[in-house]
């Protein structure tokens, strides 16, 4: 956008979150200088002050910034983008053993729950270890933050261990704003994606329920009771 009579780069960032009911909403949209962590810290603030409360888990990719503004701000589970996890596992093998690693990392991810996942990525981990100390070690490391979703109800799992939910309207996002190049101000980016988002919110209102809300009640009984929100899910457009 333009800024003081200088061309400037800006991130937007969306929060989506999913509430005891189930359904997703859009609670936040933010413009930028850098995904810094002060600017994540201001981001995630802001929501806490309009009314957010009772934040189970986010999910995103790994970025440090965030990761250490969800620690202090929500206090909050966080877990790793399995995606991007997962690409970023099999570049420290070779191009042609890519599809063996990621079948053998895959096995975790189909354990019935998260002791038995974190056993076979330790067990996974070991047995690639000697043949890529780096993996090895990249694989302790993102443990706990790989497998984190694996600790909420089965029948969430699979909208919870990626931000792939979020891609598409990232790259919707994306699509407008590159027609327009380049914004005269921060509030004509506000109106454009702000307006794409109140589109997809009514949507999703009118849709069915993303997460069964017998696994909301599984996670907090009383929440279910306040209708309180429980999970936020922040991703960089």
């Amino acid at each position: 956008m333009r800024e003081g009579g200088r061309i400037v780069s800006v991130a937007a960032i969306i929060a989506v979150a999913v509430d005891t009911d189930g359904k997703r909403e859009i609670v936040g949209l933010h413009i930028g200088p850098s995904e810094a962590e002060p600017f994540w810290t201001s981001f995630l603030r802001d929501l806490v002050r309009r009314g957010l409360t009772g934040v189970k888990l986010v999910i995103s990719d790994a970025h440090e910034g965030l990761k250490a503004a969800i620690t202090r701000v929500l206090g909050a589970t966080w877990q790793r983008c399995r995606v991007h996890a997962m690409r970023n596992a099999l570049a420290y093998v070779p191009k042609g053993q890519h599809t063996m690693v990621a079948a053998a990392i895959r096995q975790a991810f189909i354990q019935p729950d998260h002791d038995n996942a974190v056993q076979t990525w330790r067990h996974v981990a070991d047995q690639l270890r000697a043949r890529w100390p780096k993996l090895g070690t990249f694989m302790d490391d993102a443990e706990a933050d790989v497998l984190a979703y694996m600790a909420f109800p089965s029948q969430h799992r699979t909208k919870l261990h990626s931000t792939n939910p979020l891609e598409r309207m990232n790259k919707e996002v994306k699509r407008r704003a590159d027609v327009v190049g380049i914004f005269p101000n921060e509030d004509s980016i506000v109106r454009l994606i702000g307006a794409m988002l109140l589109e997809a919110n009514d949507e999703w209102q009118l849709q069915h329920r993303y997460m069964q809300i017998e696994g909301m009640a599984e996670l907090n009984p009383q929440a279910i009771e306040e209708e309180k929100p429980l999970q936020i899910t922040p991703k960089a457009a």
